[in-house]
């Protein structure tokens, strides 16, 4: 139950945030341009990569370990805010660098106020495993919507003031800093005025397995940006990853939550194979009950929502969106099977699944990057599904839970889903106003999934509801 209530807050925390945040880039995209926003998402290449170095894999390692103390995270506290200076000032001084590599003066001052980020995520990163270590969701939730919240009133002034790219800089800017400084002040833990060498050192053992699996997954995600950025326009990356934010936003919000809760859980119970297997199997069937009916209705209603939501100048991100919804169709299984993985202590093999999967995802990159912005998407999409399979591969033998076990688990859902989506798409040849359509198309696919879940006794409807019962009990 105290799992559940967990998953509750953090779900609840990610839900309220994305929700102002999705209101926040609507409002902003109809105000900006699509330049716009390419410009930050080429700036924010470099950033996200850094981002890597600070957590270090230490952040997952402190969750993991089942004994960790005050010095193990006062020490990993010290080292991080170190190695985040550092950081700063490379992209200080690399910044005019960066500039002239697009060919674009304006990203030097850009480059210099962002990259403040990491030095606030020196701070906030040791805090953030604190939370997740010993179970405090409900921090998350205080201190992530009252960042979300104050930059996106900061953010929409200044769009509207006319600052342009800048309303989104520092949108993101105070977004991190007031998260920061709100966890400071909810979380009691403070730092010691101890560091040990020796503690970092096992925790490094495990956590560099997961900062070089985190680097490679991060400059893998964001090589594509980078490519679009300098291969073609910066509009072409802004429809690219504006097609990325709607189905993102759905599956951050629920994988997230789940994740988050569930990986020191798997990481507590990490030499019993068979709960952390239950555990896992659960973790699928639910996320794919929910995430399948989403990403699928999200398909078929793509252009009427890019219209109503974004105006018809963003209409070029459709067929992008689409793409993404079919990828993420599957998160599920990517995600799971891997926290299964890092919570049986298992980095090793982690690393070794990561460097599989980028190896066939840069030859399929470099075979489509001078062909189109489509293709490359597309290359992505199957990158996507071949990597689902091989993440599920080691849990053959550890959980005895294999591929087409998973498949099996989740198929039902997946079906249910797809005729869903059959009744959604026919609702659009019926001629209404549009905004009509997608009310009426949105309700009607929500009725026939719960129709569905009821005929066919789902188990995974079953057991949602038999937790609300239990809880309401």
């Amino acid at each position: 139950m105290k799992v559940f209530s967990n998953f509750i807050w953090r779900f609840a925390e990610r839900c309220g945030a994305q929700l102002v945040t999705f209101i926040v880039s609507i409002v902003l995209a109809r105000i900006l341009t699509p330049s716009d926003y390419g410009t930050i998402a080429l700036v924010t290449v470099f950033t996200t990569i850094l981002q890597v170095f600070i957590d270090s894999g230490l952040s997952t390692a402190l969750i993991q370990k089942k004994d960790a103390d005050d010095l193990d995270f006062s020490s990993v506290f010290y080292f991080n805010f170190v190695i985040c200076i550092i950081l700063y000032l490379i992209m200080f001084v690399s910044a005019p660098f960066i500039a002239d590599f697009y060919k674009d003066s304006s990203l030097v001052s850009i480059v210099r106020v962002i990259s403040l980020t990491l030095i606030i995520s020196g701070v906030k990163g040791v805090q953030q495993s604190y939370v997740s270590r010993h179970m405090l969701f409900k921090r998350f939730f205080f201190s992530t919507l009252g960042g979300t919240i104050f930059s996106a009133v900061l953010g929409i002034i200044m769009a509207y003031a006319g600052f342009g790219v800048w309303a989104i800089v520092f949108q993101q800017l105070s977004n991190n800093a007031i998260d920061t400084l709100i966890l400071w002040i909810t979380v009691k833990w403070r730092p010691i005025k101890k560091f040990s060498w020796s503690r970092l050192k096992n925790l490094l053992s495990f956590g560099w397995k997961m900062l070089a699996s985190s680097l490679l997954d991060t400059v893998y995600n964001n090589l594509r940006n980078m490519i679009i950025g300098k291969l073609y326009t910066s509009a072409d990356l802004a429809f690219y990853n504006q097609g990325d934010k709607f189905p993102k936003l759905i599956v951050t919000n629920i994988n997230t939550s789940i994740d988050s809760v569930l990986l020191p859980t798997m990481s507590n119970e990490q030499d019993n194979h068979v709960r952390v297997k239950d555990m896992t199997r659960r973790a699928i069937k639910i996320s794919t009950y929910i995430m399948a009916p989403l990403m699928i209705g999200l398909a078929f209603c793509a252009k009427p929502i890019v219209q109503i939501v974004l105006t018809d100048k963003w209409l070029p991100c459709v067929p992008y969106l689409q793409i993404f919804c079919i990828s993420y169709l599957f998160w599920p299984i990517h995600t799971a099977n891997l926290n299964a993985i890092k919570a049986m202590g298992r980095s090793d093999l982690f690393l070794k699944l990561e460097v599989i999967k980028k190896f066939i995802g840069m030859i399929l990159l470099l075979i489509t990057m001078n062909i189109s912005v489509m293709a490359m998407a597309y290359s992505l999409l199957i990158s996507g599904l071949i990597s689902q399979v091989i993440n599920s591969w080691p849990n053959r033998y550890l959980l005895k839970y294999s591929y087409i076990d998973q498949i099996k688990d989740i198929l039902p859902n997946i079906v249910m889903a797809l005729i869903m989506g059959g009744f959604v798409y026919f609702i659009s040849y019926l001629n209404l106003p549009i905004l009509v359509s997608l009310v009426v198309q949105i309700l009607s696919g929500g009725i026939i999934y719960l129709m569905l879940s009821i005929l066919t006794k789902n188990d995974s409807f079953i057991y949602l509801i038999n937790i609300l019962k239990s809880r309401k009990g």
